[in-house]
């Protein structure tokens, strides 16, 4: 059995104070194998540097995925040089810096495959078919670890339901990313695949997704360009902590919460 624990998007200082706080004690109580983490905001609520990346591998996580904002921070070519650790969509074209899966070891020994794919739908720039790439991926990946993980970054609900039932039974788990919301339909599909739309985030509460209130507010009701900048006050984290079988079929998922007070 392997217990891993996936946290949802990173935003900015608040999330990563967040991680900070929680995701130690976290790794006692739950007793987690692996530690999975979406980073793509990280670095000041768009992108990951160097110093961003290196502070929450600190804190405790073990594999970083990205997303749409992959390419927000210049120095993300350096972070994919220097971290085999970290992830962007595998979807991008051939040649794209970085790689888009990988495998990891978690602390009890098992070997964990990790796959970042980006949806297509209401999401730029179009790439390549994740429901093609991902399965392609999956395919390979079996041959080496029954441990598979999915990170769905992607907009469209209907898109993230549709591809974890696409791989059901070929995927230990397909956790949803991207739109900060917490979703509650954590389950177990009829082949063995644990699934949630959306992970939610690590980040400010009293925000916009993560975004001061009144500059989203203020895009909303003038449509005039603003430049978004991440919230303060008290951070949440959001996970979620799957349970997989010797078959890699999920047992359990459960949602994580933790909010500063």
């Amino acid at each position: 059995m392997i217990r891993v624990l996936f946290l949802g998007d990173i935003v900015g200082r608040p999330g990563r104070r967040a991680v900070k706080q929680f995701l130690p004690l976290l790794i006692k109580e739950l007793r987690t194998d692996l530690v999975v983490a979406n980073a793509e905001n990280a670095a000041g609520g768009f992108g990951l540097n160097l110093e961003v990346a290196a502070e929450l591998f600190r804190f405790g996580i073990d594999v970083i995925t990205m997303g749409n904002h992959t390419w927000k921070n210049k120095e993300i070519t350096k972070v994919f040089s220097r971290y085999n650790s970290v992830l962007r969509p595998a979807n991008y074209p051939p040649g794209t810096p970085g790689k888009g899966f990988g495998f990891f070891q978690a602390r009890n020994g098992y070997q964990v495959g990790v796959v970042n794919l980006l949806g297509q739908v209401y999401l730029d720039p179009p790439l390549d078919c994740p429901f093609r790439v991902g399965e392609e991926l999956l395919e390979y990946m079996k041959g080496k670890t029954q441990f598979l993980l999915v990170d769905f970054h992607a907009e469209a609900t209907s898109e993230k339901t549709a591809f974890a039932y696409y791989v059901d039974g070929r995927a230990s788990s397909v956790l949803g990313t991207h739109t900060h919301i917490t979703t509650a339909d954590e389950r177990i599909l009829p082949g063995g695949t644990g699934y949630i739309t959306d992970v939610g985030m690590c980040g400010p509460v009293d925000s916009v997704l993560g975004i001061k209130t009144e500059t989203a507010l203020k895009k909303f009701i003038t449509k005039l360009p603003v430049r978004f900048q991440v919230s303060s006050g008290r951070a949440e984290l959001n996970g979620l902590l799957m349970e997989w079988n010797e078959q890699g079929h999920t047992l359990q998922v459960k949602r994580i919460n933790r909010r500063e007070t």
